[in-house]
């Protein structure tokens, strides 16, 4: 194709065209020029392609592989796996001649309460752009696009359409924009589309710093931008912002002819337009090309969707080693997810399942188990009498009751947010009565997000399911009966209650804004920070075995911020079964800074492991400046203090095994420009401060008693330490300086400092 012939030739009417849909899902051709249309479709666990239109009586999804959704498959902490799950979607893409899914979703999980959490991958962003890599990888590495999505700031479903999601430069860097940085930067998405809300006062869709400033110029995105289905607010605006296509295109009169009007009256600049034509077609000839339909393998990739859920489900809890089961136990199923599993959210992503199997089903294969319903799933919101009574009878009878639970599709979906995080009351008043007659309980949840569980400590095993796709039934009973080991870790953190979350106070907002207060402590770097109880922590995760951390080594014991160093530990697996662990790396400064307000430890790597019973293996990382840098908004840049950080290696976020500590020096001085207002404090660390209050000893007593040696709690030792909290227009004012009148010690300052 070429493009630069194709643009001269067209109309204005042409390339106006082609900057919006020409219907719900496909691209706007122009056949005089050859130019064809492209299709796209919802993707990000499973290929959602519609045919009908929007209003069509025939419109329905066609049979897709339905895989785990991002909650869960984040929860595998393993970049391959996702690249896998990234192909097979890749491949069903092309067998419909889909030329861009719309997928991943790398929003922050600022809240449990978000209706959407089960599209998102994590409260982190180191994680969540991992997984966006590996899972954009895979997915264009069969020629097909991808759209990562929503950029950006769209952490909530209430008023998502009017939103403003209002957070300082920091947050937004380290917290929000990270996810989205690391994917392009390193996997160079086909398209980033826009979303609903306002950011910091401007819609996304219409937002020159956002799309064009950072996503190109800073980060250098060469692809296109498509706007989130019905998010343009004023179309020549967003254009001239660097938003190129319109999705979907709208009724007559469309917003192409205020493009062509715009151009006709000189407020858009050809230029631009030719700009955003000549992006869309790159996409056309880099999606669009003509490739054979090729038929996928239902069987093979059922079997992919089976794997990654094994691989990802968490086992939360085992008391007294309960699990596996034993095939030989007199076992009941109750609760109706057993029978009707929920296996994907609701919403824009939902997939129409090539099959699917329960729990109950497969389950067969490996002991006889008894069932009761328990409850009705679309309506448990209070005790259905006679079922939950029926359990209870059947609990009383059986070594140990398997209860599946969670929430119903409509307690969370696109659209809107959960209110609460508690399951049904009908589910709450059955768990308590199984437990109540009953010690030996292992729970089975399937949700998309944390629920609060008051009945934790009555029952001796949780399984986190989240939401497994089509083939989540054979994954559990696999893990129930041990046929697989768990290996999944929390790619969230789930607090004991709503009220312990960091943004419950400020989220939903004020009207439509948003403010994000609790800046850069989102999830686990709030509640580890803070030191406050979890019910479970961000990376935990247990196992049918043990793994041991020892000789944990570093590169170097002190480095440049510009040098790489390398972390190398030993894990050995002393149980009797074969398993993966998660290997995970933090980073923390070792000491409190009163010039940067810092999380207590961040994720910086990971690593998932195989290991045989006994075995042992060394796991190394490599850190770069990004591990210890924090965004500097004086100089508009990622910054790394001088000081000493601690590198943390531990299978949770709390679960802290080994430690050591490494100082890192910063090849970028701070400019600070003292005054008579600058703290003592402060001008200790500028590059001529002590040199400048040793001189100043000679002309202020007070100065000079920070040289003696004091007992502590003296009124000397008060003033040694109170000393460096002093400004210099103080010691004017104490009368320490004979003489010198303010401008005098003005030039002192620039004299000897500045």
């Amino acid at each position: 194709m070429d493009i630069k012939k194709i643009i001269s030739e067209m109309t204005l009417e042409e390339k106006a065209s082609l900057c919006s849909g020409k219907n719900f899902w496909e691209t706007q051709e122009v056949e005089r020029l050859g130019v064809p249309s492209i299709m796209m479709t919802d993707g990000p666990h499973g290929l959602r392609k519609i045919t009908g239109g929007p209003s069509s009586a025939s419109r329905i999804s066609i049979p897709s592989t339905c895989y785990p959704t991002a909650v869960l498959t984040a929860s595998s902490f393993d970049r391959d796996l996702l690249s896998e799950m990234g192909q097979a979607i890749g491949e069903e893409a092309v067998s419909e001649g889909v030329s861009v899914v719309l997928g991943p979703g790398v929003n922050i999980k600022r809240s449990p309460l978000c209706g959407r959490n089960f599209e998102y991958f994590s409260e982190d962003p180191y994680l969540s752009g991992e997984m966006a890599v590996s899972f954009i990888n895979g997915v264009q590495s069969k020629g097909v696009g991808t759209s990562l999505k929503h950029f950006a700031a769209n952490e909530q479903e209430t008023r998502r359409w009017s939103s403003d999601s209002q957070i300082d430069e920091r947050t937004l860097r380290e917290i929000y924009f990270a996810p989205f940085k690391k994917a392009v930067e390193e996997a160079r998405p086909a398209t980033v589309m826009c979303s609903y809300n306002k950011l910091n006062g401007e819609y996304a869709s219409e937002n020159h710093r956002l799309l064009t400033e950072i996503l190109r110029d800073e980060w250098g995105f060469d692809g296109l931008v498509v706007s989130d289905w019905g998010a343009v607010n004023d179309r020549v605006k967003g254009l001239a912002a660097g938003l190129e296509l319109e999705m979907p295109g709208v009724a007559e009169p469309s917003n192409d002819t205020y493009i062509v009007e715009a151009v006709r009256n000189g407020t858009l600049p050809m230029e631009t337009l030719d700009l955003a034509v000549e992006r869309i077609l790159k996409l056309i000839a880099r999606t669009g090309c003509k490739k054979t339909k090729k038929a996928y393998d239902k069987d093979k990739h059922n079997k992919l969707a089976y794997k990654i859920a094994a691989e990802s489900m968490v086992l939360l809890k085992n008391d007294n080693g309960l699990l596996p089961l034993n095939v030989d136990a007199n076992i009941a199923f109750i609760g109706e997810f057993a029978e009707k599993p929920r296996f994907q959210g609701a919403g824009s992503s939902q997939v129409n399942p090539t099959s699917v199997t329960s729990v109950l089903e497969t389950a067969k294969k490996y002991a006889d188990v008894s069932y009761c319903r328990g409850y009705v799933i679309n309506d448990c919101d209070e005790p259905n009498v006679a079922l939950q009574a029926g359990a209870v009878e059947v609990a009383k009878t059986v070594d140990l009751c398997v209860l599946f639970v969670g929430l119903p599709p409509v307690f969370e979906s696109e659209g809107y947010d959960r209110t609460h995080m508690k399951l049904p009351n009908g589910q709450t008043e059955l768990i308590e009565a199984v437990c109540a007659v009953n010690k030996n309980v292992v729970i089975v949840m399937h949700n998309g997000s944390p629920v609060e569980m008051p009945w934790i400590d009555n029952v001796s095993g949780v399984l986190e399911a989240y939401l497994g796709g089509q083939a989540s039934g054979g994954a559990i009973s696999d893990i129930l009966f041990g046929i697989v080991n768990p290996s999944g870790k929390l790619a969230e953190s789930f607090p004991k209650k709503l009220g312990h979350n960091p943004s419950h106070l400020y989220y939903f907002g004020e009207r439509d804004v948003t403010e994000y207060r609790e800046g850069i402590f989102v999830g686990y770097r709030y509640y580890d920070t803070k030191e406050l109880d979890v019910l479970f922590p961000f990376g935990h995760g247990l196992s049918y075995t043990t793994f041991k951390y020892s000789d944990l080594k570093l590169s170097k014991e002190s480095m440049d911020d510009g040098e790489t160093l390398k972390v190398s530990v030993d894990v050995t697996n002393v149980g009797d079964v074969t398993g993966k662990e998660v290997v995970q790396l933090y980073v923390g400064a070792r000491d409190k800074d009163d010039r940067i307000i810092r999380a207590s430890k961040e994720l910086k790597e990971f690593a998932k492991v195989m290991l045989k019973p006994r075995e042992k293996k060394t796991v190394t990382f490599k850190l770069d400046k990004s591990a210890f840098a924090y965004y500097n908004t004086d100089i508009n840049d990622w910054h790394v203090l001088t000081g000493v950080y601690k590198i943390m290696i531990g299978s949770s976020s709390r679960n802290i095994a080994l430690t050591k500590e490494v100082t890192v020096n910063s090849a970028v001085e701070l400019l600070i420009k003292a005054n008579i207002n600058t703290t003592v404090r402060d001008i200790v660390r500028m590059e001529r401060g002590p040199q400048f209050l040793g001189e100043m000893k000679e002309l202020i007593p007070t100065f000079a008693k920070t040289d003696k040696e004091a007992e502590p709690g003296s009124l000397d030792s008060m003033a040694k330490h109170g000393i460096q909290e002093m400004v210099l227009r103080q010691v004017r004012l104490m009368g320490e300086i004979p003489g010198k009148s303010a401008e005098d010690i003005k030039k002192l300052i620039d004299e000897k400092l500045n």
